[in-house]
């Protein structure tokens, strides 16, 4: 995606740089992440957003309407930007670029954790430390996903390193060892 990454970086580091000056990047980084989940759960919303049929000012009511007291106002000023330069058809790319860039500039690993169900906590610190081990870095946000697929255990990847302790792994490498 290098084409989508040309346009939504711009807007992402414009955000990191007003939130970094404003003392709010850890405010801002969070409220993202909830507005990525809200627009994860509500694919009717991202439809609207990026609707050409829906006019800018109509976009821009529904923003202030949902976001008005629940985000920063840096960051619904920013919204209502990408409104007005007709980018919030790609709110989602920019807001996920946005999270890159601030973990690279943090040199925090992103690590996503699937696993046949839910973690508690004390399974989700475990993995946490075998991880930061594994991928040499001290600070590591953690994302989990369940997929019952899996029947037990977990996959963990981080960057471009993959950790399958799953057990549908584990019986896919018996039924190869034992046809051989």
């Amino acid at each position: 995606m290098p084409l989508l990454n040309s346009v939504t970086t711009p807007y992402a580091e414009a955000l990191l740089q007003v939130v970094n000056e404003n003392s709010q990047t850890e405010e801002i980084v969070s409220e993202v992440k909830q507005i990525l989940e809200l627009l994860n759960d509500s694919p009717e919303l991202e439809k609207a957003l990026s609707s050409p049929i829906l006019e800018t000012e109509a976009k821009k009511k529904i923003i202030i309407e949902i976001f008005s007291n629940k985000v920063n106002s840096s960051l619904l000023n920013f919204l209502k930007l990408l409104t007005d330069r007709q980018r919030i058809g790609i709110l989602t790319s920019i807001l996920n670029r946005f999270l890159e860039i601030y973990r690279e500039n943090s040199n925090i690993a992103l690590a996503t954790v699937t696993s046949a169900v839910e973690l508690t906590d004390e399974q989700k610190g475990l993995i946490t430390q075998k991880i930061v081990n594994i991928a040499r870095t001290e600070k590591l946000e953690l994302v989990t996903k369940i997929d019952p697929s899996l029947i037990g255990g977990f996959v963990a990847s981080v960057g471009s390193k993959v950790i399958d302790a799953s057990l549908a792994s584990q019986i896919r490498k018996l039924g190869l060892s034992l046809s051989k």
